[in-house]
């Protein structure tokens, strides 16, 4: 009976996959032509189209079914060496590429060091002794029960005050979502910078040139390198001041410095700056750019934005928090992940679709494709909030697992709360009432309009 039930799911799921595959390539076609005929340019058209997480969720959906690993010889990506470029768009081998640290390396360990003027930080690193030993530090430094004692109380708190401040109109980066993330790295963290603004701009440009400037523009590099010169000097002498000067504070910096104090190994003073630099750059910028993409989502959603209104007011956090992670879902902040191949591999082993990737190829692990397998996923183009945390794929997966997924999973439902209560939030009017990136891949400005 089983073996009868399992060929009559693959067969379901077979034809639910070539569906939506159809499906998409009809609205991928219709994309292309008003993109030929609208003003501006085909390419210019095109790469707006693909900008847009709908048009990505269609290309996955053809390319799951045509051609589930694609292996090219050409590079698409300069910003980090490579000899070709592969891209993974089901489930199961997502998590395997993400899983397999031996076949597929981190890739930013040469720009982490350029950022640092040296040493690699943790997110750069391969498995071995420097890995363990700088992780294993900083989890003594950043409990996790720092959460729910020191950072999601304060958040909470902040977010509630600048929502209640705002008079009903509110600009959301400037105004909420790069607030409340720079106010935990100054009080939680101990290194806010000299002042918000100039932290904010730090960590985002790090970001950008760590993740997301892969056409590695010679211009942006060299901004970037001024921005880590600036922050560097600031950790350094934030630390000597420290040190000369101690202070009663319950804060990541004290914390590093009696570690070091206790003679714990990579707890000198530029393994602490260096760590805490990684820490701000994967804080700020991340945390910001998740709030907002999920209020846009949910601005597009009305039943769903009800019903994250609804259980706000109602203060089941845990459900209106599936909503915000299902928004993500839909439009990720990073639709992919990248690994290089060590050696020459092969993915989707025994099955139709394996496919060899050769050593040097640049692996993108399209997550965004991942969670809409519909082999993995169930019902995977509906927007439902009974997932299990399982489906989501939102701070990476594995070894590398983003350092602070704990914070953010706590304090973007705490952001984003105070503003799902209010009554008829809406879009500003016009184009004040979309996301502005400023020519930049983050949120720069969103303004946002409730009745008061």
């Amino acid at each position: 009976m089983s073996l009868a039930v399992n060929f009559l799911m693959s067969v379901w799921l077979l034809l639910v996959s070539w569906g939506q595959a159809i499906a998409a390539l009809t609205a991928l076609i219709g994309v292309g032509f008003g993109a030929l005929f609208k003003g501006g340019g085909l390419s210019k058209n095109l790469a707006a189209a693909f900008a847009e997480a709908v048009n990505q969720r269609r290309a996955f959906s053809l390319l799951r079914v045509l051609w589930p690993n694609l292996a090219l010889s050409r590079q698409f990506v300069k910003a980090y060496e490579n000899d070709g470029t592969a891209v993974v768009t089901r489930h199961d081998d997502c998590l395997d590429v993400l899983n397999r640290n031996a076949d597929f390396e981190v890739v930013y360990g040469t720009r982490m060091r350029k950022l640092t003027a040296g040493r690699n930080f943790f997110l750069g690193m391969q498995p071995g002794w420097d890995y363990t030993r700088d992780t294993s530090a900083m989890h003594l430094a950043m409990r996790d029960t720092d959460v729910a004692e020191i950072v999601l109380p304060r958040g909470a708190a902040l977010a509630e005050e600048l929502v209640s401040a705002s008079g009903g109109k509110i600009d959301l980066p400037p105004g909420l979502t790069l607030q409340v993330p720079w106010d935990m790295t100054d009080r939680y963290f101990g290194t806010g910078g000299p002042d918000a603004a100039t932290m904010q701009d730090w960590t985002t440009i790090l970001f950008w040139y760590l993740f997301e400037d892969l056409a590695a523009d010679p211009t942006f590099d060299a901004k970037a390198m001024d921005h880590a010169d600036q922050m560097r000097a600031y950790l350094d002498q934030t630390i000597a001041a420290r040190k000369a000067h101690p202070v009663e504070a319950e804060d990541l910096l004290n914390r590093c410095l009696a570690l070091q104090s206790a003679e714990t190994p990579g707890m000198d003073d530029l393994g602490i700056r260096n760590n805490i630099l990684g820490l701000l750059i994967g804080a700020i910028p991340t945390i910001s750019k998740a709030s907002c993409i999920a209020m846009d989502e949910l601005l597009d959603r009305p039943a769903s934005l009800k019903g994250a209104h609804e259980a706000a007011l109602a203060d089941d956090d845990a459900l209106m928090a599936q909503y915000i992670w299902e928004a993500l879902r839909f439009r990720p902040h990073n639709p992919v992940i990248y690994r290089r191949a060590t050696r020459d591999t092969v993915v989707g082993r025994s099955t139709l679709r394996q496919a060899k990737v050769k050593k040097g190829s640049l692996v993108f692990a399209a997550t965004l494709s991942a969670t809409f397998d519909p082999y993995a996923i169930k019902n995977n183009n509906a927007f439902r909030v009974d997932r299990d945390w399982k489906d989501y794929i939102i701070w990476g997966y594995g070894m590398h697992t983003c350092f602070g997924a704990i914070i953010n999973k706590a304090l973007i439902p705490a952001i984003l709360k105070p503003l799902l209560k209010q009554k008829n939030l809406r879009r500003a009017p016009g184009a004040a009432g979309q996301i502005d990136s400023g020519g930049t891949p983050h949120p720069q400005h969103f303004h946002l309009e409730f009745d008061v």
